[in-house]
């Protein structure tokens, strides 16, 4: 197996940026999900019931990161190192540090709706769950989670074909190929393995870098939101509780923890048992 793509979302729902190489830390890669938008009760806003915020990009930069929209709009948000924090109901944490009020005002404009724009400033400060697999010491960045999310493409492949064959038993039009994107990874990998075969996995090497196997993931209704349209449909949850619907959940692709930290790349080398 190897890298086949690398994926950095900076800001907790909204769109990202490929990378092909990425530092991994001990809560995840490098700038991923570091950011957040909370709505005025601190409750955190995702895509699932605000789909316009995947239509804005977060790319990030030393100390910063980049907010531009479809329209052309950019504003360029740094690090609010020594920020007022903000109570927040993300599990595990309780605070996060929020940014200025010129970047408030610019993604409520955008997003039609009140929002503040917070920042992680210590991921130590949030642990992995041990229902997730963490263990005592194991930090989280802003993922659900854990802190990557690899997925496979026989695994979509195969998810693919389930689609069409779906389709095809009810009289209708095979729909486009499903991207992967609608599952948000980070790291992605092909080779010479079985669908779904990352399910088995408890270790993984990936170029110099070792990982811990720490849960499957359970997919949400985030990945009906169409990234490009912002429309909704009914895959590929659909297809997911018909094939990989297990303890009233759908799973596709698998979180990982990191061993150790260091530098991988697009076309690394992947080991896996």
């Amino acid at each position: 197996m190897q890298v086949t793509s690398m994926h950095v979302h900076p800001v907790k729902s909204l769109g990202g940026v490929d990378v092909d190489r990425a530092t991994v830390e001990p809560w995840g890669l490098r700038h991923d999900r570091r950011w957040v938008l909370l709505q005025p009760d601190g409750g955190v806003l995702s895509a699932s019931t605000a789909p316009g915020m995947l239509g804005l990009t977060a790319t990030p930069g030393p100390g910063s990161v980049t907010l531009t929209d479809r329209d052309g709009g950019w504003l360029t948000v740094t690090e609010p190192v020594d920020g007022p924090p903000a109570a927040t109901t993300l599990s595990g944490l309780d605070t996060v540090r929020l940014t200025t009020d010129a970047a408030h005002d610019w993604l409520s404009a955008r997003l039609d709706r009140p929002v503040r724009l917070g920042w992680l400033d210590d991921p130590r400060r949030r642990p992995v769950a041990a229902v997730d697999g963490g263990r005592p010491g194991d930090p989280l960045n802003l993922s659900d989670a854990g802190p990557l999310l690899a997925t496979t493409l026989p695994s979509l492949r195969r998810l693919r074909d389930w689609i069409a064959e779906g389709a095809v038993e009810r009289g209708e039009l095979a729909p486009d190929p499903l991207p992967m994107a609608r599952f948000r990874p980070t790291v992605v990998l092909d080779g010479p393995v079985a669908p779904f075969a990352e399910d088995g996995w408890t270790r993984l090497r990936i170029g110099a870098v070792d990982f811990r196997f720490a849960a499957r993931c359970d997919r949400c209704q985030l990945t009906l939101i169409d990234p490009v349209t912002l429309t909704s449909g009914k895959e590929p949850i659909r297809t997911l509780a018909r094939h990989r619907r297990q303890d009233g959940k759908t799973w596709f692709g698998i979180r990982l923890i990191p061993v150790g930290t260091g530098e991988i790349r697009v076309g690394d080398p992947v080991t896996a048992d």
